[in-house]
């Protein structure tokens, strides 16, 4: 009798545990499916996920989120600026959780989108949208640029430094405005040469123009040339790499003629070349505005990402850190500290079109 009263609570007990277990399987599973069912679109500017610049880091950050968060990423490179609305429509019809447009020419779609889909939650990289259903990341290009203006005029003794920029937009006068300061607080006597690529969205994929505009900066005396213009950018870094072939070594032994990229750390592209990259970290926005989203917390608004943040910065890693002594790190490192603290105030150019 009391083996079996024995045998019945076993198997009482294990119904009871397997019912408990696949409950608690099924939880896992659901977590698991909700997770990667959170839908991101994300729409790239003309210059696509390749530019090894701004699209480039806007889809590393995507890309992380999918490995970190399991999201479902859906992105499109728009062939030219008209197709921005199209694409933001087609992604808000499929209702996804939230739809990211790269760089300031998707403001207008965006704007005209988000009226016509007010549940849907849209993010902005680089343009500044009110609306109660959109997230605007900005940040702030004119600190890191001043950095590496600083950066040039300590390498180099020239008398002309150069900057070359995709279009002639606030955007851009910004980068420049910024590293024009760089350039002076070292070399209070320095001339920048300041040229831009084009009028459209063509400019940021255009870089046989681009290696044309730095050949004639460094023929007229530029030895470091800073490049603010997407893919346009590998046509400067070619352009840098011939006139070393052409001009010879520094007495040094190193390059005499070097580049800066920007956005993402473009070192690596021409090793010794590059003096350092402007890094904006589009990466870092893309994927916080996207972890605000999986776990509810996603705030229309403006977001600002700069020095303070670690979103901006300039690039030291084994492709360049021989360019650079410690000298010259200690004096960066010395100016970051002042611009955080505010000793030093980076001419804005948004607030300079205010006054």
């Amino acid at each position: 009798m009391k083996k079996n009263t024995f045998q019945s609570s076993l198997k009482i007990f294990r119904s009871l545990f397997l019912t408990s277990f696949f409950t608690f399987f099924c939880a896992l599973s659901y977590t698991s499916i909700t997770a990667a069912a959170l839908k991101v679109g994300l729409v790239l500017d003309k210059g696509g996920k390749d530019d090894k610049s701004f699209n480039s880091s806007a889809f590393e950050g995507a890309k992380k989120a999918e490995k970190e968060l399991g999201i479902e990423l859906k992105y499109v490179e728009a062939a030219d600026t008209n197709a921005f609305e199209n694409l933001h429509k087609s992604f808000s019809k499929k209702k996804m959780d939230l739809i990211i447009g790269i760089g300031f020419a998707q403001l207008e779609a965006i704007k005209k989108v988000s009226k016509q889909f007010p549940e849907q939650k849209f993010a902005l990289v680089d343009g500044e949208l009110t609306a109660p259903n959109v997230k605007s990341i900005l940040f702030e290009e004119h600190e890191g640029s001043f950095l590496v203006g600083a950066l040039a005029a300590l390498k180099s003794k020239a008398s002309k430094f150069g900057f070359i920029g995709g279009m002639d937009i606030p955007l851009i006068r910004r980068f420049y405005l910024g590293y024009e300061a760089g350039v002076k607080k070292i070399n209070p006597s320095a001339q920048l040469l300041q040229h831009s690529i084009g009028v459209s969205g063509e400019a940021w994929n255009n870089p046989a123009k681009a290696k044309e505009l730095a050949m004639a900066q460094f023929n007229q005396g530029v030895e470091v040339i800073f490049v603010a213009a997407g893919a346009s950018g590998s046509g400067v870094f070619d352009a840098t790499e011939e006139m070393n072939s052409k001009k010879g070594k520094a007495p040094s032994g190193e390059a005499k003629f070097f580049a800066i990229g920007v956005d993402s750390n473009q070192n690596w592209i021409k090793p010794g070349l590059i003096l350092s990259s402007m890094l904006k970290r589009v990466d870092i926005g893309v994927f916080e505005t996207i972890k605000e989203v999986s776990e509810g917390k996603f705030q229309s608004g403006i977001v600002r990402y700069g020095l303070k943040s670690k979103a901006v910065d300039y690039a030291v890693d084994n492709h360049n850190s021989k360019l650079i002594t410690s000298e010259m790190m200690a004096r960066l490192e010395d100016l970051k500290k002042q611009i955080l603290d505010g000793k030093i105030k980076v001419p804005d150019y948004y607030q300079l079109q205010k006054k």
